[in-house]
């Protein structure tokens, strides 16, 4: 049975935001493996307050892989296996949604959280918080980055497994009899994949370039408008921001191109995948989008 500890972190408050995953292999009582990956969150909102935690940008994750992309190679392991991680709700929570969003299937596991096992095994008043336990254990990492987390978590499991005597990680979870936290798949319907190119034609979407008009927050707090317009010349993508104004490429542009909604304000960020898609590869100028294709 592989025993994998796992961490993710998010982009904003919702589950299904991963922008990173860590994960760190155990075998005959020692970590053996570590692996993360950055990944690219269907809605490419990044709350301040989650920048703050974890640093993560949405420049850092604009060529990273989708949540399947990065965690098909890793799934085999979970499955079937036990998953370890600090807080166990949440990153199972995150698992589950995120594949959900994808329509994808969560493979079968048997979750545990190191959180309950610390408070178990380690109680201290000043808390359990991943830091705090494996500053009192005295392993050494750097915190709220995924795969240094998920080497903590392996590490402080492992402690439990010597404080208590117990032969490995099964042994540990039947001993303290902890009930296992499962990744329940939730799809959603409303996030990436019914924008897909396939799922606009089969639901019949005509994503009119006149259509797509987007609101974004400046650097200065100023609010601006991008449109996407049709010309004699084709279609091209016009900013209210004073290089728009101008006709020079302006980095409100450039978000909406990239996926960045973190500074849009208006209510639509379907929309910004609709843009990408009718976008595709093309070569987009100082403000004209060359060779849209059809959606």
């Amino acid at each position: 049975m592989s025993v994998v500890a796992i961490d993710f972190e998010t982009a904003n408050e919702r589950r299904d935001s991963a922008c990173a995953v860590g994960l760190a292999w155990i075998e005959n009582g020692r970590v053996v493996r570590r692996e993360s990956r950055l990944i690219r969150p269907p809605q490419m909102r990044f709350s301040p307050g989650n920048i703050r935690i974890h640093g993560i940008l949405p420049a850092d994750v604009r060529d990273a892989p989708t949540f399947p992309e990065a965690m098909a190679p890793f799934l085999p392991d979970l499955a079937g296996g036990i998953v370890l991680a600090h807080n166990a709700g949440f990153d199972m929570g995150v698992l589950a949604a995120s594949l959900g969003a994808w329509n994808e299937p969560v493979p079968t596991l048997t979750g545990h959280c190191t959180l309950q096992i610390a408070r178990r095994i380690f109680p201290d008043p000043a808390g359990c918080g991943l830091s705090k336990v494996a500053a009192r254990l005295g392993i050494r990492f750097e915190h709220h980055d995924a795969g240094e987390d998920a080497y903590a978590c392996a590490e402080i499991a492992l402690a439990a497994v010597r404080e208590t005597g117990a032969r490995d990680v099964p042994d540990l979870v039947r001993g303290l009899g902890l009930t296992p936290i499962r990744a329940v798949n939730a799809p959603r319907r409303d996030l990436v994949r019914s924008t897909s190119v396939q799922a606009l034609r089969v639901a019949g979407v005509a994503a009119a370039p006149s259509e797509l008009r987007f609101s974004l927050r400046g650097s200065t707090g100023n609010r601006y408008v991008v449109v996407l317009e049709e010309s004699a010349n084709g279609p091209y993508l016009r900013c209210s921001c004073p290089a728009g104004t101008h006709r020079r490429r302006c980095r409100h542009v450039d978000a909406l191109i990239d996926g960045d909604i973190t500074d849009l304000t208006s209510n639509n960020p379907e929309d910004v995948e609709r843009l990408r898609l009718r976008i595709g590869d093309a070569t987009v100028g100082p403000v004209r989008v060359k060779g849209v294709a059809a959606a």
